[in-house]
Protein backbone atom coordinates (compact mmCIF):
# COMPACT_ATOMS: atom_id res chain seq x y z
CA UNK A 1 0.00 0.00 0.00
CA UNK A 2 1.54 3.43 -0.64
CA UNK A 3 1.84 6.54 1.13
CA UNK A 4 -1.44 8.02 -0.57
CA UNK A 5 -3.58 5.18 0.00
CA UNK A 6 -2.69 4.34 3.42
CA UNK A 7 -3.49 8.15 4.36
CA UNK A 8 -6.45 7.33 2.51
CA UNK A 9 -7.61 4.33 3.90
CA UNK A 10 -6.89 5.92 7.84
CA UNK A 11 -9.05 9.09 6.87
CA UNK A 12 -11.89 6.26 5.81
CA UNK A 13 -11.32 4.48 9.08
CA UNK A 14 -11.47 7.66 11.23
CA UNK A 15 -13.90 7.45 14.60
CA UNK A 16 -14.05 10.69 15.73
CA UNK A 17 -14.01 11.38 19.92
CA UNK A 18 -16.67 11.79 22.08
CA UNK A 19 -18.32 14.58 23.19
CA UNK A 20 -17.54 15.58 27.41
CA UNK A 21 -21.12 15.17 28.56
CA UNK A 22 -22.42 11.83 26.55
CA UNK A 23 -25.88 11.73 26.07
CA UNK A 24 -27.70 8.76 24.49
CA UNK A 25 -31.10 7.77 23.64
CA UNK A 26 -33.28 4.82 23.29
CA UNK A 27 -36.38 5.38 21.26
CA UNK A 28 -38.13 1.85 20.35
CA UNK A 29 -41.45 2.09 18.67
CA UNK A 30 -44.25 0.28 20.48
CA UNK A 31 -45.11 -2.34 18.03
CA UNK A 32 -44.81 -5.89 18.77
CA UNK A 33 -42.97 -7.99 21.33
CA UNK A 34 -39.59 -6.84 22.73
CA UNK A 35 -36.80 -8.60 19.97
CA UNK A 36 -32.98 -9.06 20.88
CA UNK A 37 -31.93 -6.67 18.35
CA UNK A 38 -34.08 -3.65 20.45
CA UNK A 39 -32.96 -4.99 22.98
CA UNK A 40 -28.95 -4.90 22.04
CA UNK A 41 -29.73 -1.39 21.18
CA UNK A 42 -30.59 -0.49 24.31
CA UNK A 43 -28.39 -2.68 26.18
CA UNK A 44 -25.43 -0.98 23.82
CA UNK A 45 -26.53 2.48 24.72
CA UNK A 46 -26.96 2.15 28.17
CA UNK A 47 -23.48 1.15 28.27
CA UNK A 48 -21.67 3.36 26.69
CA UNK A 49 -24.35 6.11 29.09
CA UNK A 50 -22.30 4.49 32.32
CA UNK A 51 -19.08 4.03 30.97
CA UNK A 52 -18.69 7.80 30.11
CA UNK A 53 -20.52 8.88 33.38
CA UNK A 54 -23.48 10.41 30.73
CA UNK A 55 -27.15 10.37 30.47
CA UNK A 56 -29.37 7.66 28.40
CA UNK A 57 -32.40 8.96 27.69
CA UNK A 58 -35.45 7.01 27.22
CA UNK A 59 -38.53 7.98 25.15
CA UNK A 60 -41.12 6.31 23.19
CA UNK A 61 -41.84 6.80 19.37
CA UNK A 62 -45.47 6.22 19.41
CA UNK A 63 -46.87 8.42 16.01
CA UNK A 64 -47.88 5.36 14.11
CA UNK A 65 -51.65 4.85 15.54
CA UNK A 66 -52.11 1.70 13.15
CA UNK A 67 -49.22 0.18 14.56
CA UNK A 68 -48.56 1.44 18.29
CA UNK A 69 -50.06 -0.30 20.94
CA UNK A 70 -50.32 0.15 24.61
CA UNK A 71 -49.65 -3.73 25.03
CA UNK A 72 -46.25 -3.53 23.34
CA UNK A 73 -45.31 -0.08 25.17
CA UNK A 74 -45.94 -1.91 28.54
CA UNK A 75 -43.50 -4.61 27.25
CA UNK A 76 -41.00 -2.59 26.31
CA UNK A 77 -40.95 -1.53 30.07
CA UNK A 78 -40.60 -5.11 31.87
CA UNK A 79 -38.26 -6.04 29.58
CA UNK A 80 -36.01 -3.21 30.64
CA UNK A 81 -37.02 -3.39 34.18
CA UNK A 82 -36.78 -7.45 34.46
CA UNK A 83 -32.91 -6.87 32.63
CA UNK A 84 -32.41 -4.14 34.97
CA UNK A 85 -31.00 -1.62 32.16
CA UNK A 86 -31.84 2.15 33.93
CA UNK A 87 -32.13 5.59 32.53
CA UNK A 88 -31.52 8.71 33.66
CA UNK A 89 -33.98 10.83 31.90
CA UNK A 90 -37.65 9.90 30.35
CA UNK A 91 -40.78 7.60 30.91
CA UNK A 92 -41.56 7.47 34.07
CA UNK A 93 -38.14 9.10 35.24
CA UNK A 94 -39.28 12.83 33.90
CA UNK A 95 -36.85 15.40 33.04
CA UNK A 96 -36.53 18.97 31.32
CA UNK A 97 -37.36 17.90 27.87
CA UNK A 98 -40.49 15.87 28.19
CA UNK A 99 -42.91 14.66 27.18
CA UNK A 100 -41.13 11.62 26.17
CA UNK A 101 -44.11 9.88 24.07
CA UNK A 102 -44.16 11.09 20.60
CA UNK A 103 -48.12 11.01 20.37
CA UNK A 104 -47.64 13.80 23.24
CA UNK A 105 -45.26 15.93 20.92
CA UNK A 106 -47.82 16.69 18.25
CA UNK A 107 -47.72 20.59 18.75
CA UNK A 108 -44.02 20.67 18.92
CA UNK A 109 -43.68 19.08 15.68
CA UNK A 110 -46.29 21.03 13.84
CA UNK A 111 -44.54 24.36 14.84
CA UNK A 112 -40.51 23.23 13.67
CA UNK A 113 -42.60 21.57 10.22
CA UNK A 114 -43.80 25.61 9.68
CA UNK A 115 -40.38 27.10 10.94
CA UNK A 116 -38.81 24.59 8.50
CA UNK A 117 -41.14 25.70 5.87
CA UNK A 118 -41.10 29.24 6.31
CA UNK A 119 -37.40 29.46 5.97
CA UNK A 120 -37.52 27.83 2.52
CA UNK A 121 -35.77 24.35 3.81
CA UNK A 122 -39.33 22.42 3.49
CA UNK A 123 -41.37 22.97 0.66
CA UNK A 124 -45.14 22.07 -0.14
CA UNK A 125 -45.44 18.44 -2.73
CA UNK A 126 -48.58 17.65 -4.26
CA UNK A 127 -46.99 14.51 -6.42
CA UNK A 128 -48.87 11.35 -5.62
CA UNK A 129 -46.63 7.94 -5.71
CA UNK A 130 -48.52 6.84 -9.25
CA UNK A 131 -47.26 10.52 -10.99
CA UNK A 132 -44.04 10.02 -9.82
CA UNK A 133 -43.62 6.92 -11.05
CA UNK A 134 -45.26 7.76 -14.02
CA UNK A 135 -42.73 10.88 -14.94
CA UNK A 136 -39.64 8.16 -14.09
CA UNK A 137 -41.06 5.73 -16.69
CA UNK A 138 -41.58 9.01 -18.79
CA UNK A 139 -38.12 9.52 -18.34
CA UNK A 140 -36.60 6.15 -18.95
CA UNK A 141 -35.83 5.84 -15.33
CA UNK A 142 -37.05 2.90 -13.28
CA UNK A 143 -40.53 3.12 -12.13
CA UNK A 144 -39.00 3.03 -8.27
CA UNK A 145 -36.48 5.08 -8.74
CA UNK A 146 -38.14 7.59 -5.89
CA UNK A 147 -38.69 11.15 -6.32
CA UNK A 148 -37.53 13.76 -9.04
CA UNK A 149 -37.74 17.05 -7.52
CA UNK A 150 -41.14 17.85 -9.47
CA UNK A 151 -42.74 20.45 -6.90
CA UNK A 152 -39.51 22.10 -6.02
CA UNK A 153 -40.03 24.98 -7.47
CA UNK A 154 -44.31 25.54 -7.98
CA UNK A 155 -45.24 28.46 -8.48
CA UNK A 156 -48.50 30.13 -6.08
CA UNK A 157 -50.35 29.67 -9.33
CA UNK A 158 -49.76 25.72 -9.27
CA UNK A 159 -50.11 25.14 -5.77
CA UNK A 160 -53.27 26.87 -5.77
CA UNK A 161 -54.47 24.99 -8.81
CA UNK A 162 -53.72 21.76 -7.19
CA UNK A 163 -55.59 22.68 -4.11
CA UNK A 164 -58.52 23.82 -5.98
CA UNK A 165 -58.26 19.93 -6.89
CA UNK A 166 -58.74 19.12 -3.50
CA UNK A 167 -54.88 18.11 -3.08
CA UNK A 168 -53.35 18.58 0.18
CA UNK A 169 -49.58 18.71 0.14
CA UNK A 170 -46.97 16.67 1.66
CA UNK A 171 -44.23 18.37 3.01
CA UNK A 172 -40.85 17.55 1.91
CA UNK A 173 -37.19 18.88 3.23
CA UNK A 174 -35.01 20.33 0.08
CA UNK A 175 -32.02 18.40 -0.06
CA UNK A 176 -28.46 20.59 -1.13
CA UNK A 177 -26.23 19.31 -4.44
CA UNK A 178 -23.68 18.22 -2.25
CA UNK A 179 -22.03 15.15 -0.86
CA UNK A 180 -23.19 14.34 2.49
CA UNK A 181 -20.52 12.54 4.59
CA UNK A 182 -19.61 12.21 8.35
CA UNK A 183 -17.37 10.11 10.47
CA UNK A 184 -19.58 6.94 12.12
CA UNK A 185 -18.35 5.88 15.55
CA UNK A 186 -18.26 2.09 14.11
CA UNK A 187 -17.71 2.12 10.49
CA UNK A 188 -15.29 5.44 9.92
CA UNK A 189 -16.02 7.86 7.26
CA UNK A 190 -19.07 7.15 5.15
CA UNK A 191 -20.00 9.56 2.16
CA UNK A 192 -23.27 9.92 0.10
CA UNK A 193 -22.89 11.33 -3.16
CA UNK A 194 -24.73 14.41 -4.36
CA UNK A 195 -28.07 13.58 -5.80
CA UNK A 196 -28.05 9.99 -4.62
CA UNK A 197 -30.49 11.16 -1.49
CA UNK A 198 -34.00 12.62 -2.49
CA UNK A 199 -35.74 15.23 -1.15
CA UNK A 200 -37.65 13.36 1.29
CA UNK A 201 -41.23 13.39 2.89
CA UNK A 202 -41.85 15.15 7.03
CA UNK A 203 -45.33 15.40 6.91
CA UNK A 204 -47.62 13.72 5.38
CA UNK A 205 -51.07 15.07 3.18
CA UNK A 206 -53.41 14.37 6.02
CA UNK A 207 -50.73 16.28 8.38
CA UNK A 208 -49.46 13.46 10.59
CA UNK A 209 -45.30 14.27 11.12
CA UNK A 210 -42.89 11.47 10.22
CA UNK A 211 -40.17 9.42 11.75
CA UNK A 212 -38.09 11.62 9.22
CA UNK A 213 -39.29 14.98 11.07
CA UNK A 214 -39.67 13.35 14.73
CA UNK A 215 -36.87 11.44 15.05
CA UNK A 216 -34.37 14.51 14.78
CA UNK A 217 -36.46 17.10 16.39
CA UNK A 218 -36.53 14.96 19.04
CA UNK A 219 -33.07 14.32 19.42
CA UNK A 220 -32.99 17.94 19.27
CA UNK A 221 -34.80 19.27 21.90
CA UNK A 222 -33.40 16.73 24.29
CA UNK A 223 -29.62 17.69 23.23
CA UNK A 224 -28.72 14.20 22.35
CA UNK A 225 -25.08 14.27 20.73
CA UNK A 226 -24.74 10.74 20.48
CA UNK A 227 -27.15 8.58 18.35
CA UNK A 228 -26.10 4.17 18.74
CA UNK A 229 -28.54 2.85 16.19
CA UNK A 230 -28.69 -0.40 13.96
CA UNK A 231 -27.20 -0.47 10.39
CA UNK A 232 -30.40 -0.35 8.72
CA UNK A 233 -30.85 2.70 9.65
CA UNK A 234 -27.68 4.03 8.00
CA UNK A 235 -29.37 5.01 4.60
CA UNK A 236 -31.43 7.75 6.63
CA UNK A 237 -28.61 9.68 7.91
CA UNK A 238 -27.97 11.98 5.44
CA UNK A 239 -31.22 12.97 5.62
CA UNK A 240 -31.05 13.74 9.14
CA UNK A 241 -27.57 15.46 8.80
CA UNK A 242 -29.15 17.61 6.85
CA UNK A 243 -31.87 18.14 8.81
CA UNK A 244 -29.98 19.11 11.80
CA UNK A 245 -28.42 21.64 9.60
CA UNK A 246 -31.62 23.22 9.13
CA UNK A 247 -32.76 23.07 12.76
CA UNK A 248 -29.00 24.41 13.68
CA UNK A 249 -30.10 27.15 11.10
CA UNK A 250 -33.22 27.63 13.16
CA UNK A 251 -31.88 27.77 16.75
CA UNK A 252 -34.18 24.20 17.47
CA UNK A 253 -30.95 22.33 17.25
CA UNK A 254 -27.32 22.70 19.21
CA UNK A 255 -24.98 20.58 16.92
CA UNK A 256 -24.98 17.21 14.94
CA UNK A 257 -24.71 14.74 16.94
CA UNK A 258 -22.48 11.84 16.36
CA UNK A 259 -23.67 9.02 15.13
CA UNK A 260 -22.89 4.75 15.41
CA UNK A 261 -24.26 2.34 13.45
CA UNK A 262 -24.47 -1.18 14.86
CA UNK A 263 -24.22 -4.19 13.02
CA UNK A 264 -27.25 -6.54 12.23
CA UNK A 265 -27.89 -9.62 14.27
CA UNK A 266 -28.19 -12.82 11.66
CA UNK A 267 -30.14 -15.57 12.59
CA UNK A 268 -30.32 -19.31 10.47
CA UNK A 269 -29.13 -19.16 6.70
CA UNK A 270 -27.44 -16.08 6.84
CA UNK A 271 -30.80 -14.11 6.81
CA UNK A 272 -30.94 -10.80 9.20
CA UNK A 273 -32.82 -12.32 12.30
CA UNK A 274 -36.25 -11.11 11.76
CA UNK A 275 -38.69 -9.74 14.31
CA UNK A 276 -40.90 -13.17 13.38
CA UNK A 277 -38.18 -15.50 14.25
CA UNK A 278 -38.83 -17.49 17.37
CA UNK A 279 -35.18 -16.75 18.93
CA UNK A 280 -35.71 -13.09 18.13
CA UNK A 281 -38.23 -13.10 20.91
CA UNK A 282 -37.12 -11.36 23.85
CA UNK A 283 -39.88 -13.49 26.47
CA UNK A 284 -39.11 -16.67 24.69
CA UNK A 285 -36.04 -16.71 26.23
CA UNK A 286 -37.27 -15.23 29.84
CA UNK A 287 -39.56 -18.26 29.55
CA UNK A 288 -37.05 -20.71 28.61
CA UNK A 289 -35.20 -19.57 31.86
CA UNK A 290 -32.38 -17.10 31.25
CA UNK A 291 -31.73 -15.31 33.64
CA UNK A 292 -30.58 -11.51 32.79
CA UNK A 293 -27.04 -11.27 33.48
CA UNK A 294 -26.77 -14.60 31.24
CA UNK A 295 -28.63 -13.08 27.91
CA UNK A 296 -27.36 -9.65 28.73
CA UNK A 297 -23.73 -11.04 28.77
CA UNK A 298 -24.40 -13.16 25.15
CA UNK A 299 -26.31 -10.05 23.73
CA UNK A 300 -22.90 -7.90 24.36
CA UNK A 301 -21.03 -9.89 22.67
CA UNK A 302 -23.38 -8.96 19.45
CA UNK A 303 -20.74 -6.88 18.06
CA UNK A 304 -18.49 -5.96 20.86
CA UNK A 305 -16.43 -8.52 22.91
CA UNK A 306 -14.54 -7.45 26.46
CA UNK A 307 -11.34 -8.94 25.51
CA UNK A 308 -9.62 -11.74 23.24
CA UNK A 309 -10.74 -15.75 24.38
CA UNK A 310 -13.19 -14.49 27.04
CA UNK A 311 -17.12 -14.57 26.37
CA UNK A 312 -17.95 -14.49 30.11
CA UNK A 313 -18.61 -10.93 32.11
CA UNK A 314 -20.64 -9.01 34.24
CA UNK A 315 -22.42 -5.80 33.66
CA UNK A 316 -20.09 -3.82 35.84
CA UNK A 317 -16.99 -5.51 33.85
CA UNK A 318 -18.67 -4.75 30.61
CA UNK A 319 -19.34 -1.01 31.71
CA UNK A 320 -15.82 -0.76 32.62
CA UNK A 321 -13.80 -1.53 29.23
CA UNK A 322 -17.12 -0.66 26.78
CA UNK A 323 -16.57 2.20 24.14
CA UNK A 324 -18.88 1.93 21.26
CA UNK A 325 -15.69 2.55 18.73
CA UNK A 326 -14.97 -0.93 19.82
CA UNK A 327 -17.95 -2.36 18.21
CA UNK A 328 -17.61 -4.30 14.62
CA UNK A 329 -19.38 -3.29 12.54
CA UNK A 330 -19.42 -6.88 10.28
CA UNK A 331 -23.02 -8.94 10.55
CA UNK A 332 -23.14 -10.55 14.29
CA UNK A 333 -24.78 -13.97 14.35
CA UNK A 334 -26.91 -14.75 16.97
CA UNK A 335 -26.11 -18.48 18.10
CA UNK A 336 -28.91 -19.74 20.62
CA UNK A 337 -26.60 -22.90 21.73
CA UNK A 338 -23.62 -20.58 22.47
CA UNK A 339 -26.36 -18.53 24.34
CA UNK A 340 -27.20 -21.32 26.42
CA UNK A 341 -23.66 -22.06 27.48
CA UNK A 342 -23.36 -18.41 28.51
CA UNK A 343 -26.63 -18.57 30.57
CA UNK A 344 -25.31 -21.80 32.48
CA UNK A 345 -21.75 -20.15 33.70
CA UNK A 346 -24.27 -17.32 35.30
CA UNK A 347 -26.17 -19.71 36.53
CA UNK A 348 -23.55 -21.59 38.49
CA UNK A 349 -22.11 -17.94 39.93
CA UNK A 350 -25.76 -17.12 41.60
CA UNK A 351 -25.68 -17.58 45.01
CA UNK A 352 -27.53 -20.95 46.15
CA UNK A 353 -30.63 -18.76 47.64
CA UNK A 354 -31.10 -16.49 44.73
CA UNK A 355 -30.70 -19.32 42.48
CA UNK A 356 -33.57 -20.61 44.51
CA UNK A 357 -35.42 -17.32 44.61
CA UNK A 358 -35.69 -17.23 40.76
CA UNK A 359 -36.33 -20.94 39.71
CA UNK A 360 -39.35 -20.77 42.33
CA UNK A 361 -41.83 -19.16 39.42
CA UNK A 362 -40.42 -21.61 36.89
CA UNK A 363 -41.26 -24.39 39.41
CA UNK A 364 -44.67 -23.43 40.13
CA UNK A 365 -45.49 -22.91 36.38
CA UNK A 366 -44.32 -26.31 35.57
CA UNK A 367 -46.30 -27.62 38.57
CA UNK A 368 -44.09 -29.14 40.95
CA UNK A 369 -44.23 -26.51 43.81
CA UNK A 370 -47.40 -24.61 45.23
CA UNK A 371 -46.73 -20.88 45.30
CA UNK A 372 -44.81 -18.93 42.97
CA UNK A 373 -42.35 -17.38 45.87
CA UNK A 374 -40.17 -18.49 48.01
CA UNK A 375 -41.70 -17.29 51.34
CA UNK A 376 -44.82 -18.70 50.00
CA UNK A 377 -43.54 -22.35 49.76
CA UNK A 378 -44.45 -24.71 52.11
CA UNK A 379 -41.29 -26.03 55.25
CA UNK A 380 -41.37 -29.04 53.50
CA UNK A 381 -40.64 -27.61 49.75
CA UNK A 382 -38.54 -25.12 51.28
CA UNK A 383 -36.22 -27.91 52.65
CA UNK A 384 -36.15 -30.24 49.88
CA UNK A 385 -35.21 -27.37 47.37
CA UNK A 386 -32.76 -26.66 50.01
CA UNK A 387 -31.39 -29.67 50.37
CA UNK A 388 -31.24 -30.02 46.38
CA UNK A 389 -29.87 -26.69 44.88
CA UNK A 390 -26.02 -27.32 45.67
CA UNK A 391 -26.90 -30.98 43.05
CA UNK A 392 -29.27 -29.37 40.70
CA UNK A 393 -27.47 -25.47 40.13
CA UNK A 394 -24.38 -26.67 38.76
CA UNK A 395 -26.38 -29.46 35.87
CA UNK A 396 -29.11 -26.92 34.74
CA UNK A 397 -28.21 -24.53 31.65
CA UNK A 398 -31.72 -22.72 32.22
CA UNK A 399 -34.45 -22.33 35.26
CA UNK A 400 -36.68 -24.00 32.64
CA UNK A 401 -34.98 -26.83 33.02
CA UNK A 402 -34.74 -27.11 37.04
CA UNK A 403 -38.38 -28.59 37.22
CA UNK A 404 -37.77 -31.48 35.47
CA UNK A 405 -34.41 -31.93 37.98
CA UNK A 406 -36.08 -31.17 41.21
CA UNK A 407 -39.97 -32.87 40.09
CA UNK A 408 -39.08 -36.33 41.29
CA UNK A 409 -37.18 -34.86 44.83
CA UNK A 410 -40.81 -32.80 45.69
CA UNK A 411 -43.10 -35.69 44.22
CA UNK A 412 -44.16 -38.08 47.24
CA UNK A 413 -44.97 -40.53 43.89
CA UNK A 414 -44.72 -44.04 44.97
CA UNK A 415 -44.41 -44.85 41.35
CA UNK A 416 -43.00 -42.15 38.53
CA UNK A 417 -43.42 -43.22 34.47
CA UNK A 418 -40.41 -43.27 32.56
CA UNK A 419 -39.93 -41.14 30.27
CA UNK A 420 -38.90 -42.24 26.20
CA UNK A 421 -35.02 -41.31 26.85
CA UNK A 422 -35.13 -43.33 30.41
CA UNK A 423 -37.04 -46.36 28.81
CA UNK A 424 -34.18 -46.80 26.46
CA UNK A 425 -31.70 -46.37 28.93
CA UNK A 426 -32.95 -49.85 30.49
CA UNK A 427 -31.58 -52.51 29.18
CA UNK A 428 -32.47 -56.80 29.99
CA UNK A 429 -30.85 -56.63 33.08
CA UNK A 430 -32.97 -54.09 34.71
CA UNK A 431 -35.31 -56.77 36.65
CA UNK A 432 -32.57 -58.25 37.91
CA UNK A 433 -30.93 -55.24 38.89
CA UNK A 434 -33.72 -54.04 40.62
CA UNK A 435 -34.10 -56.71 42.82
CA UNK A 436 -31.18 -56.80 43.95
CA UNK A 437 -31.25 -53.24 44.95
CA UNK A 438 -34.47 -53.87 46.83
CA UNK A 439 -33.36 -56.59 48.96
CA UNK A 440 -29.86 -54.48 49.67
CA UNK A 441 -31.49 -51.44 50.14
CA UNK A 442 -34.54 -53.24 52.79
CA UNK A 443 -31.83 -53.38 55.26
CA UNK A 444 -30.66 -50.38 55.75
CA UNK A 445 -32.44 -48.16 58.39
CA UNK A 446 -33.86 -44.96 58.57
CA UNK A 447 -31.25 -43.39 61.02
CA UNK A 448 -28.61 -44.79 57.97
CA UNK A 449 -30.49 -43.59 55.07
CA UNK A 450 -27.79 -41.68 54.08
CA UNK A 451 -25.80 -40.66 50.68
CA UNK A 452 -22.32 -42.43 51.70
CA UNK A 453 -23.98 -45.38 53.10
CA UNK A 454 -26.65 -45.78 49.98
CA UNK A 455 -23.79 -45.76 47.40
CA UNK A 456 -21.92 -48.08 49.69
CA UNK A 457 -24.57 -50.89 49.58
CA UNK A 458 -25.67 -50.52 46.41
CA UNK A 459 -22.21 -50.74 44.89
CA UNK A 460 -21.52 -53.99 46.72
CA UNK A 461 -24.83 -55.45 46.11
CA UNK A 462 -24.54 -54.15 42.13
CA UNK A 463 -21.30 -54.09 41.18
CA UNK A 464 -18.29 -56.06 43.39
CA UNK A 465 -21.57 -58.91 44.35
CA UNK A 466 -23.71 -58.27 41.32
CA UNK A 467 -21.06 -58.23 38.64
CA UNK A 468 -22.70 -55.37 36.46
CA UNK A 469 -21.22 -52.39 35.19
CA UNK A 470 -22.02 -49.24 37.09
CA UNK A 471 -23.75 -47.74 34.33
CA UNK A 472 -25.79 -51.12 34.38
CA UNK A 473 -26.08 -51.36 37.89
CA UNK A 474 -27.42 -47.72 38.86
CA UNK A 475 -29.22 -46.88 35.56
CA UNK A 476 -32.46 -48.63 36.66
CA UNK A 477 -32.06 -47.33 40.20
CA UNK A 478 -31.75 -43.63 38.38
CA UNK A 479 -34.72 -44.45 36.45
CA UNK A 480 -37.07 -45.59 38.90
CA UNK A 481 -36.27 -42.55 41.37
CA UNK A 482 -36.77 -40.05 39.03
CA UNK A 483 -38.66 -41.62 35.42
CA UNK A 484 -35.41 -39.31 34.25
CA UNK A 485 -32.08 -40.37 32.12
CA UNK A 486 -30.46 -37.03 33.54
CA UNK A 487 -31.26 -36.36 36.92
CA UNK A 488 -29.84 -34.89 39.81
CA UNK A 489 -27.12 -37.12 41.84
CA UNK A 490 -28.31 -40.44 42.64
CA UNK A 491 -27.59 -40.92 46.08
CA UNK A 492 -28.31 -37.64 47.41
CA UNK A 493 -31.60 -37.71 45.47
CA UNK A 494 -32.58 -41.24 47.29
CA UNK A 495 -31.28 -39.40 51.16
CA UNK A 496 -33.34 -35.97 49.84
CA UNK A 497 -36.80 -38.25 48.72
CA UNK A 498 -36.45 -40.83 52.06
CA UNK A 499 -36.27 -44.34 53.09
CA UNK A 500 -39.88 -45.34 52.13
CA UNK A 501 -40.11 -43.87 49.34
CA UNK A 502 -37.30 -44.49 47.29
CA UNK A 503 -38.18 -48.14 48.34
CA UNK A 504 -41.03 -47.48 46.62
CA UNK A 505 -40.29 -46.55 43.63
CA UNK A 506 -37.86 -49.33 43.07
CA UNK A 507 -40.94 -51.48 43.64
CA UNK A 508 -42.61 -49.49 41.67
CA UNK A 509 -40.60 -49.62 38.54
CA UNK A 510 -40.18 -53.38 39.24
CA UNK A 511 -43.70 -54.36 38.71
CA UNK A 512 -44.03 -52.54 35.44
CA UNK A 513 -41.19 -54.27 33.54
Amino acid sequence: MTEAEHANESAKNHKPELPKDVRVRFCPSPTGTPHVGMIRTALFNWAEARATGGKLVFRIEDTDAQRDSEESYNQILESLRWLGIDWDEGIDVGGPHGPYRQSERTDIYKDVAAKLLAAGYAYESFSTPEEIEARNVAAGRPKAFGYDGYDRDLTEEQKAAFRAEGRKPALRIRMPDEDIAFDDLIRGTIEFKAGSVPDYVIVRPNGDPLYTLTNPVDDAMMDINVVLRGEDLLSSTPRQIVLYRYLIELGIAKQTPLFGHMPYVMGQGNKKLSKRDPESNLFNHRDAGFIREGLLNYLALLGWSIAPDRDVFSMDEMIAKFDVRDVKANPARFDLDKAISINAEHVRMLDPADFLRRSVPYLKRDGVVSADSWDALTEREQEILTAAAPLVQTRVRLLGEVAGMVGSLLSTAEYIEPDDGAKKQLKDSAPAVLDLAIAALEGVSEGDWKTDNLHETLNKALVEEGGYKPRLAFGPVRVAMSGRRVSPPLFESMEIVGREVSLARLKGLRTHL
